[in-house]
């Protein structure tokens, strides 16, 4: 279980460090495109511009996400709107692209899938806070409280097995100290997944996880 834990652990590290490359070398090319062209505000014919730019001088070749220009763009204080269908006017803001980069990333299976979850989006919660993102940390944040939420909730469900209301009930504390302490949480849940309580609970005698059924 740990060699296949560590080989999840270095692919999860080196998935978001391409990604935080990727990101940083994207933003900066829009940035640049901006300053180059004194642009202030950006409509339709802007945007497809950039994305065209992007397109053209980015290492990431797919094409890049209207929102995701736009979400920059409005992050600097730019007046982003365009129109798009029957004329209706589209305005972007960065929460809109906060919102896509974490769909989807809060899983809680089962601890390996709650930990992976948790790598991936205490990443991105570092990138918005090291650039004062008070958008992106708060969407973070939200996203975590709701897996709490969530796994508190199933917790309680009597449907489930007891083992399995018991480990929800252990990813749920996972999710709370993440929130109060996301600095120190990857140090705490090591030590926690080591102590004789949490062995006990959730361990064989051989130290692998128990076998749990679904309900």
């Amino acid at each position: 279980m740990e060699r296949t834990q560590s080989r999840r652990e270095r692919s999860v590290a080196n998935k978001i460090l391409r990604r935080r490359c990727n990101t940083n070398h994207d933003k900066g090319i829009i940035l640049r495109y901006c300053e180059q062209h004194k642009l202030k505000r950006a409509g339709a014919r802007e945007l497809r511009a950039i994305e065209e730019e992007l397109r053209r001088r980015s290492n990431n070749h797919r094409k890049s996400c209207l929102s995701y220009i736009a979400g920059v763009l409005r992050e600097t204080g730019k007046q982003v709107e365009y129109t798009e269908g029957k004329g209706a006017a589209v305005r972007f803001s960065a929460e809109d692209h906060h919102e896509q980069r974490l769909k989807g990333l809060l899983k809680f299976r089962d601890f390996g899938v709650a930990l992976v979850s948790l790598q991936e989006i205490d990443a991105i919660y570092r990138e918005y806070r090291e650039v004062s993102d008070r958008v992106g940390t708060s969407l973070v944040r939200e996203l975590v409280a709701k897996g709490e939420q969530r796994a508190r909730s199933m917790a309680a469900d009597t449907r489930f097995s007891p083992e399995k209301r018991r480990e929800k009930q252990e990813i749920a504390k996972w999710f709370k100290v993440w929130l109060e302490v996301p600095d120190l949480f990857f140090d705490w849940v090591e030590m926690r997944q080591k102590s004789d309580e949490f062995q006990k609970l959730f361990m064989n005698s051989n130290g692998h996880p128990r076998r749990q059924a679904a309900k």
